[in-house]
């Protein structure tokens, strides 16, 4: 078809039009196009701009807020932020996003900035007067100025899609927690049923403690429902604490579940079952962390001692992130330490995982543990 010349009738007369490579789409070159975006390609497009006249620490203010963000949502930033600063790095971050877009053929959903810096250059003194003496050659200051060069670096490629690990491995090796059938008109009123169960239980748990450690001791609550009964499985790792003392605990915590959701027609039982290990379960581990970091005991050390512990329990591997005002810092960062293997990405690999949050005299921290339990 191409290369060849056809005749095309206008009304009056046929005119002759010769076909070239322009005039068929590719779908080749589209179907590479799609698969550039979709896939991960690490490249990387630098953008410079120099020459800005400002103090270096007024650009860093803004270039801590944007850093390991999309792109979409930087541009978003800098236009809501009410700094000087703002309308310069723009400039250079939307230079950076018409390379990656006009170059390289890659759509701006996919860009995410990971690195922005500032170097600062040579100071130029200048001029200032001041108030009431504009004519008077003595009133006037001298005040030196930085001159800085900003650099942007975009990464190009698909950003990472997350995923809570047990959802991911459910159907396989992972179970649900709460089994019970409902028509989708009622699904919503289980599903918060379920997260008054949960609630009522911790609360009172709590509150009826032996001792104050600060960990509950619930690595998950299983909830089985069926059309005259629910059955409720309470997995502790220290269910001594909350028993001994009062062996009629269970019959109170049966009785305050009914008070909280009204069962008149269904019958409620409650069962708490011992776990061996209990330091080789994510959330009694996140609960230990968090007792260390309201004690303001250094993140480094209480991350270190769950790792000691979570040893003990004959695990394969853990990976423990901490985001959040971390020591009271200003500027809220990421720490995380991984001890031996997690692979999340093997769904045949038992991973247990939770997230858990803190709340300290600095403001809120985020906890979130994976542990890698066995491979299947």
């Amino acid at each position: 078809m191409i290369g060849h010349t056809i005749a095309v009738h206008n009304g009056k007369e046929h005119l002759p039009i010769y076909i070239t490579d322009r005039m068929i789409p590719n779908k080749n070159k589209d179907l590479e196009v799609r698969k550039r975006e979709k896939e991960d390609i690490k490249t990387e497009i630098y953008a410079l701009s120099q020459s800005i006249s400002m103090s270096a620490h007024k650009a860093r203010r803004v270039l801590d807020q944007i850093r390991g963000r999309s792109y979409q949502e930087t541009l978003m930033i800098l236009e809501l932020m009410p700094y000087r600063a703002c309308y310069p790095i723009f400039k250079v971050i939307y230079s950076a996003a018409a390379n990656a877009k006009h170059n390289m053929g890659l759509n701006e959903e996919y860009l995410v900035i990971i690195k922005a810096t500032v170097d600062e250059g040579t100071t130029n003194p200048s001029w200032k007067t001041l108030s009431g003496a504009l004519k008077k050659p003595d009133g006037y200051i001298k005040r030196n100025r930085q001159i800085l060069r900003v650099i942007i670096c975009i990464l190009v490629g698909s950003m990472g899609q997350k995923i809570n690990p047990l959802g991911f491995r459910l159907g396989t090796i992972q179970g649900h927690h709460s089994l019970w059938f409902a028509q989708p008109k009622n699904y919503s009123k289980g599903l918060q049923e379920d997260q008054k169960i949960r609630e009522c239980i911790k609360n009172y748990v709590q509150k009826n403690m032996r001792i104050s450690s600060g960990v509950e001791g619930i690595a998950r609550i299983e909830i089985q429902k069926r059309i005259d009964l629910i059955q409720i499985i309470i997995h502790m790792g220290f269910p001594k604490l909350l028993v001994e003392g009062k062996p009629r605990r269970i019959e109170e915590l049966q009785m305050n579940v009914q008070k909280e959701l009204n069962y008149v027609n269904r019958k409620l039982n409650i069962t708490i079952t011992r776990i061996t290990k209990p330091y080789g379960h994510p959330n009694i581990l996140a609960e230990f962390i968090a007792g260390q970091l309201r004690n303001r005991v250094s993140f480094r050390k209480a991350i270190k001692k769950a790792i000691e512990l979570t040893e003990q329990a004959d695990t394969k591997g853990i990976q423990v992130q901490i985001a959040g005002r971390i020591d009271g810092k200003e500027i809220a960062r990421v720490e995380w330490i991984r001890e031996g293997r997690v692979p999340l990405q093997t769904i045949r690999a038992k991973i247990d995982y939770c997230s858990y949050r803190v709340r300290t005299i600095y403001g809120v921290l985020g906890i979130k543990i994976w542990i890698f339990v066995d491979e299947e």
